[in-house]
């Protein structure tokens, strides 16, 4: 990733989404979440303290190894097993129908495949497991959205590939999940072009397994 996606990167993404007025969103986010959880870009483990009780173990993934170590203190008092275990949402390497309940916050907005990534999280949940997330991204206002399009260039070029324009719930449904909560809304805190976010609840269904 080279020194700026190494060292620079994870410190900038700490930054910005590790402000305390999110912490709320993030607890809405974790709310829900139980037994076997994979958190899809875990980062410097912000959402540690928001893990439910009725969560039995975390698989973390998280490709940047200085996240992983700026996580050091939230990771000691963890109350639950958080473990490092994969690099790459876009090929997970659990087996099929390995987890309970799955996490992404402020992480699909980065990854390049985000639909493999989002098969890959259907893959690895139990028939009727949920995933649970909260994103950026497109602006329902037509103002917003041509500014998010101007700006998305400089975003990708400065965030690590992060999209300030992807249609967030639409992705989650075409990769065949079934939005059960959707809450769209500004976050106060934000600029608007940056703040447009999506939290919900999708679930998978035995029916409504992709073929493989």
């Amino acid at each position: 990733m080279g020194i700026y996606g190494d060292r620079v990167l994870p410190r900038l993404v700490d930054l910005t989404c590790g402000s305390k007025f999110l912490d709320p969103v993030r607890e809405r986010a974790c709310g829900g979440l139980h037994g076997r959880v994979v958190e899809i870009g875990f980062g410097s483990g912000r959402n540690v303290p928001f893990y439910p009780a009725a969560v039995t173990s975390v698989s973390a993934v998280e490709p940047a190894d200085l996240g992983w170590r700026m996580a050091g203190s939230r990771l000691a008092a963890a109350t639950v097993p958080v473990e490092r275990s994969g690099l790459d949402g876009q090929s997970l390497p659990f087996a099929d129908n390995s987890f309970d309940t799955a996490l992404s916050t402020w992480t699909l907005c980065t990854i390049p495949d985000v639909m493999a990534a989002l098969a890959e999280i259907r893959r690895v949940l139990v028939p009727g497991g949920t995933f649970h997330f909260v994103e950026h991204g497109l602006a329902p206002d037509h103002g917003v959205q041509v500014w998010q399009h101007r700006l998305n260039p400089v975003q990708k070029t400065l965030a690590g590939g992060c999209h300030l324009d992807r249609e967030i719930p639409k992705l989650i449904e075409a990769a065949g999940f079934e939005l059960r909560d959707l809450d769209s809304f500004y976050e106060n805190h934000s600029p608007k072009f940056l703040g447009a976010l999506s939290l919900g609840v999708a679930t998978t269904q035995a029916s409504h397994r992709m073929e493989r």
